[in-house]
């Protein structure tokens, strides 16, 4: 089974009965929505119950309720208070052996202001930036009253068609993802905000969109109207890597996806990720991993239990 070939635009929280969460955009893309994880509850097939990705930056806050996330290659354990970040195209499966309490936001890059400068917030790669430091962080206790608070309002508001509800989404949605920077330190903040941001936001989105077709970190310095050593000496001032390490570092794990979620073989995934051969896939994924391709697929690689 290809990658492509598994639905999109779904949630699935697997509980004993199977519980799933389903969404559906509009024409436009612009979407957004917030509910609690209760009231998007439903229970089909428990055969038909998978992990899914989907386009959506989503945010899962687990008030009260203990589970497992699955998220890509790793499985994080769910208490009360916990909160999770799930970029677009990342695979994810949340299960629990009783009931989730909480709140469900999903968001798409479409939304007015998700991809501005508005949403840089002083992190290097925007939202995906914040995405990633975020992607499991138990809420501080002085920050839970108002950041309910927060989204109770979005609640509200999503669920009228007042004047100007969508302009109130875009800015208590910010005023919450102000709030989940505040979860770290404010030096980190400030050590954030000196670097490039504009730039390397602009490379991650591009990068999460054309891996499969774009290799070279010329490639998106034509796209981004800038040289290939400035792009990858700003990617690297904030993220730690050049973008050349992103580059590879994305392919390898969309391979990794591959094997993880589907029977499909060596020579299939080369092909789905645009190598002209097995062997110069080979060669890439030990290169990029430290692994054998035929050791990786026949560990499964484990879902890695996370610190």
């Amino acid at each position: 089974m290809h990658f492509e070939s598994l639905r999109e635009n779904k949630i699935v929280m697997k509980a004993p009965e199977s519980l799933s969460i389903v969404y559906t955009t509009d024409n436009s893309g612009q979407f957004f929505t917030v509910k609690t994880l209760e009231s998007l509850a439903t229970y089909p097939d428990p055969e038909k119950v998978t992990a899914y990705s989907n386009n959506y930056f989503e945010i899962f806050w687990i008030t009260k309720g203990t589970g497992q996330l699955r998220l890509d290659l790793r499985q994080y354990e769910v208490t009360d208070n916990q909160l999770f970040c799930v970029r677009p195209g990342e695979m994810h499966e949340l299960s629990s052996e009783e009931g989730l309490e909480g709140y469900v936001i999903a968001v798409t890059k479409a939304f007015p202001g998700v991809s501005d400068a508005d949403f840089d917030l002083g992190y290097p790669g925007g939202v995906y930036s914040l995405f990633d430091r975020c992607r499991a962080l138990r809420v501080k206790s002085e920050l839970i009253g108002d950041m309910a608070i927060i989204v109770e309002k979005m609640i509200k508001e999503y669920n009228n068609l007042d004047l100007f509800r969508q302009e109130l989404l875009k800015r208590y949605f910010k005023i919450f993802l102000i709030y989940l920077g505040r979860q770290f330190d404010a030096a980190d903040g400030m050590d954030l905000q000196a670097r490039s941001m504009g730039l390397v936001q602009k490379f991650m989105e591009s990068l999460n969109t054309n891996f499969k077709t774009m290799r070279m970190v010329a490639e998106y310095a034509r796209e981004l109207a800038v040289t290939p050593n400035y792009l990858n000496e700003t990617v690297k001032k904030a993220t730690g890597y050049p973008a050349s390490h992103h580059i590879r570092q994305r392919i390898a794990l969309e391979a990794k996806r591959q094997v993880a979620y589907s029977d499909v073989c060596m020579k299939e995934i080369a092909y789905y990720l645009g190598f002209s051969d097995s062997a110069h896939f080979s060669k890439f994924f030990k290169n990029t991993t430290g692994m054998n391709f035929s050791e990786f697929k026949k560990e499964k690689f484990s879902v890695a239990m996370a610190s």
